[in-house]
Protein backbone atom coordinates (compact mmCIF):
# COMPACT_ATOMS: atom_id res chain seq x y z
CA UNK A 1 0.00 0.00 0.00
CA UNK A 2 1.67 3.27 -1.41
CA UNK A 3 1.17 7.02 1.04
CA UNK A 4 -0.65 9.79 -0.54
CA UNK A 5 -0.73 13.23 0.00
CA UNK A 6 -2.85 15.86 -2.06
CA UNK A 7 -3.74 19.19 -0.64
CA UNK A 8 -6.60 22.65 -2.00
CA UNK A 9 -5.30 26.06 -1.29
CA UNK A 10 -6.19 27.41 1.90
CA UNK A 11 -8.51 29.85 0.89
CA UNK A 12 -9.12 33.42 1.64
CA UNK A 13 -11.74 34.35 4.84
CA UNK A 14 -12.35 37.34 3.37
CA UNK A 15 -15.32 36.32 1.22
CA UNK A 16 -17.53 33.62 1.15
CA UNK A 17 -17.07 30.21 -1.01
CA UNK A 18 -17.62 30.61 -4.43
CA UNK A 19 -17.41 28.25 -7.76
CA UNK A 20 -13.58 28.25 -7.66
CA UNK A 21 -12.84 26.69 -4.59
CA UNK A 22 -15.74 24.34 -4.93
CA UNK A 23 -13.78 23.32 -8.53
CA UNK A 24 -10.08 23.28 -6.48
CA UNK A 25 -12.01 21.05 -3.19
CA UNK A 26 -13.95 18.56 -5.33
CA UNK A 27 -11.24 18.00 -7.64
CA UNK A 28 -8.63 16.93 -4.75
CA UNK A 29 -11.54 15.18 -3.13
CA UNK A 30 -11.89 12.81 -6.64
CA UNK A 31 -8.11 12.20 -6.42
CA UNK A 32 -8.09 11.44 -2.90
CA UNK A 33 -11.51 9.00 -3.18
CA UNK A 34 -9.51 7.50 -6.35
CA UNK A 35 -6.38 6.54 -3.99
CA UNK A 36 -8.32 5.48 -1.44
CA UNK A 37 -10.14 3.54 -3.95
CA UNK A 38 -6.72 1.88 -5.29
CA UNK A 39 -5.83 0.91 -1.70
CA UNK A 40 -3.41 3.91 -0.77
CA UNK A 41 -2.84 5.52 2.82
CA UNK A 42 -4.27 8.72 1.98
CA UNK A 43 -4.13 12.10 3.56
CA UNK A 44 -6.10 15.09 1.95
CA UNK A 45 -5.57 18.39 3.41
CA UNK A 46 -7.78 21.59 3.01
CA UNK A 47 -8.01 24.41 5.01
CA UNK A 48 -8.44 28.64 5.31
CA UNK A 49 -5.71 31.03 5.43
CA UNK A 50 -6.63 33.69 7.87
CA UNK A 51 -4.45 36.35 8.33
CA UNK A 52 -2.97 39.14 6.31
CA UNK A 53 -3.48 43.19 5.64
CA UNK A 54 -6.72 42.34 3.51
CA UNK A 55 -8.63 40.02 5.88
CA UNK A 56 -7.44 43.04 8.83
CA UNK A 57 -9.30 45.28 6.71
CA UNK A 58 -12.22 43.43 5.52
CA UNK A 59 -12.88 42.87 9.59
CA UNK A 60 -12.10 46.65 10.38
CA UNK A 61 -14.83 47.41 7.24
CA UNK A 62 -17.38 45.37 9.30
CA UNK A 63 -16.31 46.34 12.31
CA UNK A 64 -15.36 43.25 13.96
CA UNK A 65 -11.91 41.94 14.04
CA UNK A 66 -10.05 39.66 12.23
CA UNK A 67 -10.56 35.95 14.44
CA UNK A 68 -14.30 36.87 14.07
CA UNK A 69 -14.29 37.45 10.51
CA UNK A 70 -11.97 34.13 10.11
CA UNK A 71 -14.51 32.47 12.37
CA UNK A 72 -17.54 33.34 10.63
CA UNK A 73 -16.05 32.76 7.41
CA UNK A 74 -14.60 29.13 8.20
CA UNK A 75 -17.88 27.96 9.60
CA UNK A 76 -19.20 28.39 5.86
CA UNK A 77 -16.74 26.27 4.83
CA UNK A 78 -17.20 23.57 7.52
CA UNK A 79 -21.12 23.72 6.78
CA UNK A 80 -20.63 23.79 3.28
CA UNK A 81 -17.84 20.76 2.56
CA UNK A 82 -19.71 18.18 4.46
CA UNK A 83 -23.22 19.11 1.51
CA UNK A 84 -20.76 17.80 -1.36
CA UNK A 85 -19.12 14.92 0.53
CA UNK A 86 -15.68 16.69 0.46
CA UNK A 87 -13.81 13.64 2.70
CA UNK A 88 -10.91 15.83 4.07
CA UNK A 89 -8.51 14.00 6.62
CA UNK A 90 -7.76 17.53 8.05
CA UNK A 91 -8.97 21.63 7.96
CA UNK A 92 -5.93 23.47 8.93
CA UNK A 93 -6.63 27.45 9.94
CA UNK A 94 -3.53 29.60 10.00
CA UNK A 95 -5.13 31.14 13.52
CA UNK A 96 -4.49 28.11 14.96
CA UNK A 97 -1.88 27.36 17.43
CA UNK A 98 0.42 24.26 15.68
CA UNK A 99 0.17 26.55 12.35
CA UNK A 100 1.74 29.27 13.97
CA UNK A 101 4.47 27.05 15.72
CA UNK A 102 5.34 25.43 12.56
CA UNK A 103 5.40 29.33 11.07
CA UNK A 104 7.78 30.71 13.47
CA UNK A 105 10.16 27.19 13.20
CA UNK A 106 10.14 27.68 9.40
CA UNK A 107 11.07 31.54 9.61
CA UNK A 108 13.69 30.19 12.00
CA UNK A 109 15.01 27.52 9.60
CA UNK A 110 15.48 29.85 6.85
CA UNK A 111 17.37 32.28 9.33
CA UNK A 112 19.58 29.51 10.54
CA UNK A 113 20.16 28.86 6.42
CA UNK A 114 21.29 32.37 5.92
CA UNK A 115 18.42 32.56 3.69
CA UNK A 116 16.63 35.91 5.49
CA UNK A 117 18.23 39.27 5.92
CA UNK A 118 16.80 42.98 7.15
CA UNK A 119 16.46 45.76 4.86
CA UNK A 120 14.42 48.62 3.22
CA UNK A 121 11.39 47.54 1.48
CA UNK A 122 10.53 50.35 -0.96
CA UNK A 123 7.61 49.39 -4.09
CA UNK A 124 4.41 48.60 -5.40
CA UNK A 125 2.33 46.14 -3.30
CA UNK A 126 -1.39 44.98 -3.89
CA UNK A 127 -3.73 44.25 -1.22
CA UNK A 128 -5.95 41.95 -2.68
CA UNK A 129 -3.00 39.21 -4.18
CA UNK A 130 -0.92 39.89 -1.42
CA UNK A 131 2.15 40.32 -3.64
CA UNK A 132 4.77 42.82 -4.01
CA UNK A 133 5.82 43.95 -7.57
CA UNK A 134 8.29 46.19 -8.64
CA UNK A 135 8.72 49.41 -10.98
CA UNK A 136 9.25 47.90 -14.00
CA UNK A 137 6.40 45.01 -13.27
CA UNK A 138 3.82 47.98 -12.74
CA UNK A 139 4.67 49.77 -15.78
CA UNK A 140 4.45 46.68 -18.13
CA UNK A 141 1.52 45.40 -16.74
CA UNK A 142 -1.60 44.80 -18.65
CA UNK A 143 -3.20 47.68 -17.24
CA UNK A 144 -0.59 49.98 -16.10
CA UNK A 145 0.24 51.37 -12.94
CA UNK A 146 -2.19 48.34 -11.63
CA UNK A 147 -1.18 45.08 -10.30
CA UNK A 148 -0.11 42.80 -13.48
CA UNK A 149 -2.28 40.01 -12.04
CA UNK A 150 -5.65 41.26 -11.20
CA UNK A 151 -5.34 44.59 -12.59
CA UNK A 152 -6.36 46.44 -9.30
CA UNK A 153 -4.63 49.43 -8.04
CA UNK A 154 -1.38 48.84 -5.86
CA UNK A 155 0.11 50.74 -3.22
CA UNK A 156 3.44 52.24 -2.84
CA UNK A 157 5.11 50.72 0.48
CA UNK A 158 8.15 52.10 2.11
CA UNK A 159 8.89 49.99 5.28
CA UNK A 160 11.96 48.43 6.92
CA UNK A 161 11.37 44.33 6.26
CA UNK A 162 13.03 41.37 6.21
CA UNK A 163 13.61 39.53 3.00
CA UNK A 164 14.22 36.00 1.92
CA UNK A 165 16.98 35.41 -0.41
CA UNK A 166 15.22 34.09 -3.48
CA UNK A 167 17.61 35.07 -6.27
CA UNK A 168 20.07 32.66 -4.57
CA UNK A 169 17.86 30.12 -5.49
CA UNK A 170 17.78 30.74 -9.03
CA UNK A 171 19.88 28.20 -10.72
CA UNK A 172 18.51 25.45 -8.56
CA UNK A 173 14.95 26.20 -9.21
CA UNK A 174 15.90 25.85 -12.69
CA UNK A 175 18.60 22.91 -12.30
CA UNK A 176 15.62 21.26 -10.55
CA UNK A 177 12.74 22.34 -13.01
CA UNK A 178 14.72 20.80 -15.75
CA UNK A 179 15.68 17.29 -13.81
CA UNK A 180 11.51 17.53 -12.77
CA UNK A 181 10.16 18.16 -16.14
CA UNK A 182 6.53 17.07 -14.89
CA UNK A 183 7.05 19.07 -11.77
CA UNK A 184 4.20 21.67 -12.54
CA UNK A 185 1.47 20.65 -14.65
CA UNK A 186 -0.18 21.15 -17.12
CA UNK A 187 3.11 21.79 -19.74
CA UNK A 188 1.92 25.50 -20.13
CA UNK A 189 2.26 26.54 -16.87
CA UNK A 190 5.77 24.59 -16.34
CA UNK A 191 6.38 27.11 -20.05
CA UNK A 192 5.63 30.40 -17.65
CA UNK A 193 7.23 29.38 -14.17
CA UNK A 194 10.47 28.26 -16.05
CA UNK A 195 10.28 31.42 -18.21
CA UNK A 196 9.21 33.67 -15.30
CA UNK A 197 12.39 32.17 -13.14
CA UNK A 198 14.95 32.80 -16.31
CA UNK A 199 14.43 36.36 -16.67
CA UNK A 200 15.64 36.53 -12.57
CA UNK A 201 14.77 36.54 -9.32
CA UNK A 202 14.77 39.55 -6.83
CA UNK A 203 14.81 39.01 -3.27
CA UNK A 204 11.38 38.85 -1.43
CA UNK A 205 10.31 40.79 0.78
CA UNK A 206 9.15 38.69 3.68
CA UNK A 207 7.76 40.65 6.51
CA UNK A 208 5.71 43.78 6.87
CA UNK A 209 4.96 46.47 9.88
CA UNK A 210 1.88 47.90 8.66
CA UNK A 211 -0.69 45.49 10.17
CA UNK A 212 -0.48 43.26 12.52
CA UNK A 213 -2.77 40.77 12.17
CA UNK A 214 -0.56 38.07 11.45
CA UNK A 215 2.16 35.98 13.22
CA UNK A 216 4.99 38.12 14.42
CA UNK A 217 8.64 37.72 13.54
CA UNK A 218 10.61 35.41 15.90
CA UNK A 219 12.67 37.89 17.94
CA UNK A 220 11.62 40.57 16.43
CA UNK A 221 7.76 41.02 16.88
CA UNK A 222 6.79 45.08 14.81
CA UNK A 223 6.92 42.70 12.09
CA UNK A 224 4.67 40.07 10.84
CA UNK A 225 5.27 37.26 9.00
CA UNK A 226 4.81 37.57 4.93
CA UNK A 227 1.42 36.10 4.39
CA UNK A 228 2.41 33.97 1.45
CA UNK A 229 5.09 32.34 4.07
CA UNK A 230 2.74 32.09 6.29
CA UNK A 231 0.09 30.00 4.42
CA UNK A 232 2.47 28.03 2.49
CA UNK A 233 3.52 26.29 5.65
CA UNK A 234 0.15 24.80 5.88
CA UNK A 235 1.25 21.80 3.93
CA UNK A 236 3.44 20.94 6.75
CA UNK A 237 2.06 22.07 10.12
CA UNK A 238 -0.89 20.22 9.09
CA UNK A 239 1.35 16.80 9.36
CA UNK A 240 2.51 18.04 12.78
CA UNK A 241 5.69 19.46 11.96
CA UNK A 242 7.96 20.93 12.76
CA UNK A 243 7.68 17.24 14.64
CA UNK A 244 9.72 15.30 12.25
CA UNK A 245 8.63 12.06 14.09
CA UNK A 246 4.95 13.43 13.67
CA UNK A 247 3.46 9.98 12.34
CA UNK A 248 1.09 11.83 9.96
CA UNK A 249 5.29 13.15 8.57
CA UNK A 250 4.80 10.38 6.47
CA UNK A 251 3.00 11.78 3.67
CA UNK A 252 5.32 14.56 3.10
CA UNK A 253 6.49 15.22 0.32
CA UNK A 254 2.86 16.16 -0.72
CA UNK A 255 2.10 13.95 -3.74
CA UNK A 256 -0.29 16.65 -5.20
CA UNK A 257 -0.27 20.63 -4.83
CA UNK A 258 -4.04 21.28 -6.39
CA UNK A 259 -4.23 25.13 -7.17
CA UNK A 260 -5.66 27.42 -9.41
CA UNK A 261 -3.26 29.11 -11.73
CA UNK A 262 -3.40 32.60 -10.21
CA UNK A 263 -1.60 31.39 -7.87
CA UNK A 264 1.24 29.19 -9.19
CA UNK A 265 4.38 31.71 -8.75
CA UNK A 266 3.80 31.07 -4.93
CA UNK A 267 3.38 27.53 -5.02
CA UNK A 268 6.14 26.35 -8.24
CA UNK A 269 8.95 29.54 -7.27
CA UNK A 270 8.42 30.97 -3.62
CA UNK A 271 7.56 27.38 -2.11
CA UNK A 272 10.20 24.84 -3.35
CA UNK A 273 12.77 27.61 -2.99
CA UNK A 274 11.37 27.98 0.91
CA UNK A 275 11.80 24.47 1.07
CA UNK A 276 15.41 24.05 -0.43
CA UNK A 277 16.25 27.08 2.03
CA UNK A 278 15.26 24.83 4.71
CA UNK A 279 16.15 21.13 3.67
CA UNK A 280 13.22 19.87 3.72
CA UNK A 281 12.00 18.00 0.39
CA UNK A 282 10.01 19.37 -2.38
CA UNK A 283 6.44 18.56 -3.36
CA UNK A 284 6.12 15.98 -6.29
CA UNK A 285 3.99 17.78 -8.20
CA UNK A 286 2.32 21.08 -8.95
CA UNK A 287 -1.15 21.36 -10.37
CA UNK A 288 -2.68 24.44 -11.54
CA UNK A 289 -6.15 24.24 -13.26
CA UNK A 290 -7.77 27.40 -15.40
CA UNK A 291 -10.79 29.76 -14.10
CA UNK A 292 -14.76 29.31 -14.79
CA UNK A 293 -16.87 31.96 -16.47
CA UNK A 294 -20.30 31.63 -16.17
CA UNK A 295 -22.50 31.54 -19.43
CA UNK A 296 -19.62 33.19 -21.17
CA UNK A 297 -18.39 35.73 -19.08
CA UNK A 298 -15.88 36.30 -16.34
CA UNK A 299 -17.11 35.82 -12.69
CA UNK A 300 -17.55 39.07 -10.92
CA UNK A 301 -19.43 40.58 -7.96
CA UNK A 302 -20.14 43.37 -10.29
CA UNK A 303 -21.35 41.36 -13.28
CA UNK A 304 -23.67 39.87 -10.41
CA UNK A 305 -22.92 36.23 -11.61
CA UNK A 306 -20.49 34.92 -8.89
CA UNK A 307 -22.06 31.74 -8.32
CA UNK A 308 -22.27 30.31 -4.69
CA UNK A 309 -21.80 26.51 -4.29
CA UNK A 310 -24.60 27.18 -1.70
CA UNK A 311 -27.15 28.28 -3.64
CA UNK A 312 -26.78 26.07 -6.83
CA UNK A 313 -27.82 23.37 -4.54
CA UNK A 314 -31.32 24.88 -4.60
CA UNK A 315 -32.24 23.76 -7.99
CA UNK A 316 -28.74 20.77 -8.47
CA UNK A 317 -28.11 17.70 -6.46
CA UNK A 318 -24.61 18.15 -5.09
CA UNK A 319 -23.09 14.62 -7.00
CA UNK A 320 -24.28 16.06 -10.04
CA UNK A 321 -22.26 19.57 -10.01
CA UNK A 322 -19.30 16.96 -9.14
CA UNK A 323 -19.75 15.07 -11.87
CA UNK A 324 -20.38 18.36 -14.09
CA UNK A 325 -17.30 20.25 -12.47
CA UNK A 326 -14.93 17.56 -13.51
CA UNK A 327 -16.26 16.35 -16.57
CA UNK A 328 -17.25 19.71 -18.79
CA UNK A 329 -13.12 20.11 -19.39
CA UNK A 330 -9.76 19.01 -19.31
CA UNK A 331 -8.26 19.68 -15.66
CA UNK A 332 -6.09 22.54 -16.13
CA UNK A 333 -7.95 24.52 -19.18
CA UNK A 334 -10.32 27.43 -18.74
CA UNK A 335 -14.27 26.28 -18.66
CA UNK A 336 -17.67 27.91 -19.14
CA UNK A 337 -20.45 27.39 -16.34
CA UNK A 338 -23.54 27.15 -18.58
CA UNK A 339 -27.18 25.73 -17.11
CA UNK A 340 -27.23 24.64 -20.93
CA UNK A 341 -24.50 22.75 -20.88
CA UNK A 342 -24.98 20.97 -17.26
CA UNK A 343 -28.84 20.18 -18.10
CA UNK A 344 -27.16 18.14 -21.42
CA UNK A 345 -24.84 16.29 -19.38
CA UNK A 346 -27.22 15.23 -16.76
CA UNK A 347 -29.81 14.26 -19.61
CA UNK A 348 -26.91 12.55 -21.97
CA UNK A 349 -24.88 10.95 -19.77
CA UNK A 350 -26.43 10.71 -16.37
CA UNK A 351 -30.34 9.83 -16.98
CA UNK A 352 -30.20 8.56 -20.85
CA UNK A 353 -27.12 6.25 -20.91
CA UNK A 354 -25.63 5.22 -16.77
CA UNK A 355 -29.15 5.95 -14.94
CA UNK A 356 -31.26 4.15 -17.46
CA UNK A 357 -28.27 1.08 -18.18
CA UNK A 358 -29.17 0.64 -14.20
CA UNK A 359 -32.78 1.26 -14.39
CA UNK A 360 -33.39 -1.08 -17.21
CA UNK A 361 -30.68 -3.84 -15.88
CA UNK A 362 -32.67 -3.90 -12.52
CA UNK A 363 -35.61 -4.11 -13.66
CA UNK A 364 -35.68 -7.00 -16.18
CA UNK A 365 -33.57 -8.81 -12.95
CA UNK A 366 -36.80 -8.20 -11.12
CA UNK A 367 -39.29 -9.16 -13.77
CA UNK A 368 -37.64 -11.96 -14.95
CA UNK A 369 -35.71 -13.74 -12.56
CA UNK A 370 -37.63 -11.90 -9.18
CA UNK A 371 -34.52 -10.03 -8.57
CA UNK A 372 -31.70 -12.89 -8.13
CA UNK A 373 -28.82 -13.69 -10.18
CA UNK A 374 -29.34 -17.16 -11.74
CA UNK A 375 -26.30 -20.08 -13.25
CA UNK A 376 -26.72 -18.89 -16.83
CA UNK A 377 -24.91 -20.10 -20.28
CA UNK A 378 -21.14 -19.64 -20.82
CA UNK A 379 -20.09 -16.45 -22.28
CA UNK A 380 -19.93 -16.06 -26.31
CA UNK A 381 -18.74 -13.44 -28.21
CA UNK A 382 -20.88 -10.43 -27.17
CA UNK A 383 -19.68 -11.41 -23.58
CA UNK A 384 -16.32 -11.59 -24.00
CA UNK A 385 -16.80 -8.05 -25.44
CA UNK A 386 -18.52 -6.34 -22.90
CA UNK A 387 -15.96 -7.60 -20.45
CA UNK A 388 -12.82 -6.35 -22.96
CA UNK A 389 -14.69 -2.72 -22.50
CA UNK A 390 -15.26 -2.98 -18.80
CA UNK A 391 -11.23 -4.55 -18.15
CA UNK A 392 -10.04 -1.55 -20.73
CA UNK A 393 -11.98 1.19 -18.90
CA UNK A 394 -10.58 0.38 -15.14
CA UNK A 395 -7.22 0.85 -17.36
CA UNK A 396 -8.19 4.30 -19.27
CA UNK A 397 -9.52 5.53 -15.65
CA UNK A 398 -6.54 4.62 -13.83
CA UNK A 399 -4.06 6.20 -16.21
CA UNK A 400 -6.67 9.34 -16.59
CA UNK A 401 -6.19 9.83 -12.74
CA UNK A 402 -2.76 9.53 -12.56
CA UNK A 403 -2.63 12.92 -14.77
CA UNK A 404 -5.34 14.54 -12.71
CA UNK A 405 -7.85 13.84 -16.63
CA UNK A 406 -10.91 13.64 -14.68
CA UNK A 407 -12.60 14.66 -17.83
CA UNK A 408 -11.27 11.13 -19.38
CA UNK A 409 -11.90 9.24 -16.66
CA UNK A 410 -15.40 10.31 -16.68
CA UNK A 411 -15.41 9.93 -20.39
CA UNK A 412 -14.24 6.19 -20.37
CA UNK A 413 -17.18 5.75 -17.70
CA UNK A 414 -19.96 6.90 -19.69
CA UNK A 415 -18.66 5.35 -22.91
CA UNK A 416 -18.81 1.85 -20.41
CA UNK A 417 -22.25 2.45 -20.04
CA UNK A 418 -23.36 3.73 -23.36
CA UNK A 419 -21.72 0.09 -24.29
CA UNK A 420 -24.02 -1.47 -21.98
CA UNK A 421 -27.14 -0.24 -23.59
CA UNK A 422 -25.57 -1.29 -26.70
CA UNK A 423 -25.36 -4.87 -25.31
CA UNK A 424 -28.77 -4.87 -24.03
CA UNK A 425 -30.49 -3.91 -27.71
CA UNK A 426 -28.05 -6.43 -29.38
CA UNK A 427 -28.87 -8.96 -27.03
CA UNK A 428 -32.70 -8.82 -26.16
CA UNK A 429 -33.15 -10.12 -23.26
CA UNK A 430 -37.11 -9.71 -23.82
CA UNK A 431 -37.17 -11.68 -26.96
CA UNK A 432 -34.95 -14.24 -24.24
CA UNK A 433 -37.41 -14.17 -22.17
CA UNK A 434 -40.00 -14.43 -24.23
CA UNK A 435 -38.67 -17.21 -25.79
CA UNK A 436 -37.82 -19.14 -22.87
CA UNK A 437 -34.36 -19.01 -23.53
CA UNK A 438 -33.37 -18.97 -19.70
CA UNK A 439 -29.79 -19.75 -19.19
CA UNK A 440 -29.02 -17.13 -22.23
CA UNK A 441 -31.12 -14.49 -20.44
CA UNK A 442 -29.41 -15.41 -17.09
CA UNK A 443 -25.91 -15.15 -18.79
CA UNK A 444 -27.22 -11.93 -19.83
CA UNK A 445 -28.72 -10.21 -16.51
CA UNK A 446 -25.98 -11.05 -15.12
CA UNK A 447 -23.52 -9.57 -17.26
CA UNK A 448 -25.25 -6.31 -17.34
CA UNK A 449 -25.32 -6.62 -13.79
CA UNK A 450 -21.89 -6.86 -13.71
CA UNK A 451 -21.59 -4.03 -15.72
CA UNK A 452 -23.43 -1.87 -13.77
CA UNK A 453 -21.68 -2.85 -11.09
CA UNK A 454 -18.19 -1.90 -12.10
CA UNK A 455 -19.30 1.66 -13.55
CA UNK A 456 -20.87 2.16 -9.81
CA UNK A 457 -17.74 1.57 -8.25
CA UNK A 458 -15.62 3.86 -10.74
CA UNK A 459 -18.36 6.33 -10.25
CA UNK A 460 -17.39 6.55 -6.13
CA UNK A 461 -14.53 8.69 -6.43
CA UNK A 462 -17.00 11.23 -8.55
CA UNK A 463 -20.39 10.87 -6.97
CA UNK A 464 -19.78 9.15 -3.96
CA UNK A 465 -23.79 9.37 -2.98
CA UNK A 466 -25.13 8.42 -6.21
CA UNK A 467 -22.72 5.85 -6.32
CA UNK A 468 -23.79 4.24 -3.11
CA UNK A 469 -27.56 4.67 -4.13
CA UNK A 470 -26.45 2.60 -7.46
CA UNK A 471 -24.45 -0.17 -5.35
CA UNK A 472 -27.15 -0.76 -2.63
CA UNK A 473 -29.58 -1.50 -5.41
CA UNK A 474 -27.06 -3.58 -7.18
CA UNK A 475 -25.91 -5.68 -4.20
CA UNK A 476 -29.28 -5.43 -1.92
CA UNK A 477 -27.91 -3.31 1.12
CA UNK A 478 -26.61 -0.30 1.95
CA UNK A 479 -23.02 0.36 0.76
CA UNK A 480 -19.69 2.61 2.32
CA UNK A 481 -18.13 3.60 -1.14
CA UNK A 482 -15.61 4.75 1.05
CA UNK A 483 -14.60 1.39 2.20
CA UNK A 484 -14.51 0.14 -1.98
CA UNK A 485 -11.36 -1.24 -3.09
CA UNK A 486 -10.24 -2.11 -6.38
CA UNK A 487 -8.44 -5.04 -5.19
CA UNK A 488 -11.45 -6.47 -4.18
CA UNK A 489 -14.39 -4.44 -6.44
CA UNK A 490 -12.61 -3.65 -9.36
CA UNK A 491 -12.94 -7.12 -11.07
CA UNK A 492 -15.19 -8.31 -13.53
CA UNK A 493 -17.18 -11.29 -11.65
CA UNK A 494 -17.82 -10.19 -7.99
CA UNK A 495 -21.68 -11.04 -8.48
CA UNK A 496 -22.35 -14.60 -8.51
CA UNK A 497 -25.56 -16.68 -8.84
CA UNK A 498 -28.11 -16.86 -5.97
CA UNK A 499 -27.25 -12.86 -5.86
CA UNK A 500 -30.31 -10.50 -4.59
CA UNK A 501 -30.38 -7.07 -5.95
CA UNK A 502 -32.59 -4.59 -3.72
CA UNK A 503 -35.48 -2.74 -5.29
CA UNK A 504 -34.76 -0.66 -8.14
CA UNK A 505 -35.44 3.21 -7.99
CA UNK A 506 -34.49 5.53 -10.94
CA UNK A 507 -31.14 7.50 -9.55
CA UNK A 508 -30.71 10.15 -12.09
CA UNK A 509 -34.51 10.68 -12.81
CA UNK A 510 -35.99 12.50 -15.68
CA UNK A 511 -35.61 16.74 -14.96
CA UNK A 512 -38.87 18.21 -15.50
CA UNK A 513 -38.43 21.58 -17.90
CA UNK A 514 -38.24 24.46 -16.55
Amino acid sequence: MGKFYVTTPIYYVNDEPHLGHLYTTVAADALARYRRLAGDDVFFLTGTDEHGQKVQRAAEAQGISPQELADRVVKRYEELWPKFSISNDDFIRTSSARHKRAVVAMWQRLDEAGAIYKGMYEDWYCVPCETFWTETQIKESPKPGCCPDCLRPVERVQEESYFFRLSAFQDDLLAFYREHPDFVQPAVRMNEVVAFVERGLTDLSISRTTFSWGVPVPGDPKHVVYVWIDALTNYLSALGWPDEDAPRMRFWPADVHIIGKDILRFHAVYWPAMLMAAGLPLPRRIFAHGWWTVEGEKMSKSRGNALSPAALLADWDADVLRYFLLREAPFGEDADFSQRALEARYTNELANDIGNLLQRTLSMLMRYQNGELQEGAAPEAEERALIAEAEQTLAEVDAAMERLAFHRALGAIHRLAQAGNRYVERREPWRLAKESERARLAMVLFHLAECCRLIAVLLAPFMPVKAAAMLAQIYGHGVDVGTLRLSEHGAWGVLAPGHRIGRPSPVFPKRRAA
